[in-house]
């Protein structure tokens, strides 16, 4: 299973975004979305899901940023479906824990073919810099949306939130990571007791 790639653009009267991946990449990553953090945190997930990543948006951010936070993770989970193809031969699976000094987050990640989010994040504080913490609710709802997958969040403690936020997006990446990766024991089987997914 080589070169699973896909580009998909979004354009809104809010939004303009291309987000292109390649789910069999080296954890490389382009991105120009006006939103620094979030660029960080787009970065671990290439990084630690060995996805090449490349995010170009322009946004209403003189509003402010959750028009483009949320349309980042809808485009992303468009693409990352559309790399993923009819997900023959794929593990399907995929969860990590990841810590961070004093903060701890798990990822588990279900390629079910249905939508679902449970999101258990408390974070300590409502911002990191001027970056609202509160908008990363927003783009993994976009994600699941749209990639159809079911994922469960869990920010199992921390003080700090930029911890907080970095060990989810860690483990976000290492889940897909596992979930995306070809079983050969499977090989062009859908994982799935239905047949399809």
């Amino acid at each position: 299973m080589g070169g699973r790639t896909a580009s998909v653009s979004r354009d809104t009267l809010e939004t303009q975004i291309t987000v292109t991946v390649n789910i069999d990449g080296a954890g490389v990553s382009r991105l120009e979305t006006g939103l620094p953090f979030l660029e960080h945190m787009l970065d671990q997930v290439a990084r630690h899901g060995l996805i090449d990543l490349a995010v170009k948006a322009q946004g209403d951010l003189e509003i402010d940023a959750h028009h483009t936070v949320e349309d980042i993770g809808i485009t992303l989970g468009k693409a990352v479906r559309e790399a993923v193809g009819d997900r023959k031969g794929i593990r399907r699976y995929g969860h990590a824990y990841v810590p961070l000094d004093e903060a701890l987050s798990r990822v588990v990640i279900d390629f079910s073919g249905r939508p679902g989010l449970e999101y258990h994040v408390d974070f300590v504080s409502d911002t990191v810099g001027d970056f609202d913490v509160g908008l990363f609710h927003e783009f993994f709802q976009g994600f699941v949306n749209h990639s159809l997958v079911s994922l469960h969040i869990d920010n199992l403690r921390g003080n700090n939130a930029h911890h907080q936020v970095e060990t989810v997006f860690k483990a976000f990446g290492r889940a897909l990571r596992m979930a995306l990766e070809s079983d050969p024991r499977m090989a062009d089987v859908v994982p799935s007791t239905k047949g399809s997914l």
